[in-house]
């Protein structure tokens, strides 16, 4: 006669892996590094040495990491203007983007681009869109030349909710659902549209709801916790390489500071800035790291040191840079002619 097997037996049997302590790390140091890259911006905006429209992700780090976790390089990425943190998680250089802000001709846009339009077709980055909402009906072409070209890829188009607001996000949501488009839609819900709160902007603040009217699957996230972002984020590609057509996940998460460099940020409360940065991702990660995979003091300083010293790297790499001839300045405007070069 087989023994009985007690509770606890049963529950050990069936007890999942452990936490994948390489995996963890690699996604700490990844958020690490996009913190320590915008906080490196707001000095040389400072300085004077980068200028224009800048627009930093500091406490959206999870969203970024996450939803690259999810994707391959053959996919295609469309973002928002505040998208330094996903061009950093999708591979471009830092000393790229760096070099960019610059305004340097190593950088990934040939310095033309600046903080709002990073760019970088070999790696099927499809740029920042300075208009809200503007890299949406972007997105659904490339998905719909995927779909027609039999390619088993996905487009990701990351937005944030104010142009969930736009007719641009209804009409790409409309197509994407009704022709079944390889599109995943990602808002990144920060609450406020530059300094508009998501209850005066929105008649229904549940966009993942409104998403789900157009016949869609459609999630709502916590944002904050990078290891939820990329259990959601792997589903929602797996389910749409299938073919189950679009996704959307509404990621809710929360920047920390301003909407841009020249913004005063008046329009929110102190202590609700407070409140949320009690549940910075980072932090996050990092305590449950220290509970679950025996994180010390020591490694978060060594990983410091690592960010830092590549940062670092970076940023004198950026300023040996060439600047653009003026000569140069109209190549590109126009197309060449067929047949010239």
């Amino acid at each position: 006669m087989t023994p009985r097997t007690t509770a606890k037996e049963r529950r050990t049997r069936t007890r999942p892996p452990g936490p994948d302590t390489g995996h963890r790390l690699g996604l700490l140091k990844e958020m690490l590094r996009i913190r320590r890259f915008e906080e490196r911006c707001v000095e040389m905006y400072s300085a004077g040495e980068i200028r224009g429209f800048v627009h930093l992700c500091i406490g959206e780090e999870a969203v970024s990491v996450g939803v690259h976790q999810a994707l391959t390089p053959e996919d295609a990425v469309v973002t928002t203007y505040r998208e330094h943190g996903h061009a950093l998680a999708r591979g471009i250089p830092a000393e790229a983007v760096f070099a960019e802000m610059l305004g340097r001709m190593t950088g990934c846009s040939r310095g033309r681009g600046g903080s709002m339009h990073l760019f970088d077709a070999d790696r099927r980055f499809y740029g920042g869109h300075g208009i809200v909402a503007g890299g949406l009906p972007v997105a659904a072409g490339l998905a719909l030349a995927d779909l027609l070209r039999e390619r088993e890829q996905l487009v990701c188009c990351l937005f944030g909710d104010g142009a969930v607001a736009e007719g641009e996000f209804h009409e790409t949501a409309n197509l994407a659902a009704l022709w079944d488009l390889p599109l995943l839609l990602v808002c990144e819900n920060n609450l406020y549209a530059m300094g508009t709160p998501l209850a005066r902007e929105h008649a229904q603040v549940d966009l993942a709801a409104r998403a789900a009217s157009y016949g869609m699957v459609a999630w709502a996230v916590d944002g904050m916790d990078v290891l939820a972002v990329e259990r959601a984020a792997r589903r929602a590609a797996q389910a749409v390489r299938a073919g189950s057509g679009p996704y959307f996940l509404e990621l809710r998460t929360y920047r920390f500071r301003a909407h841009s460099m020249y913004d005063p940020d008046l329009y929110r409360d102190k202590a609700e800035i407070e409140r949320w940065k009690q549940r910075d991702p980072i932090t996050l990660l990092t305590e449950r790291m220290r509970t679950e995979n025996g994180f010390d003091d020591t490694s978060v300083e060594l990983l410091e040191k690592e960010v830092a010293e590549e940062l670092d790297r970076a940023v004198e790499q950026a300023r040996q840079g060439g600047l653009e001839p003026a000569e140069d300045l109209l190549r590109f405007v126009h197309s060449p002619a067929r047949g010239t070069s």
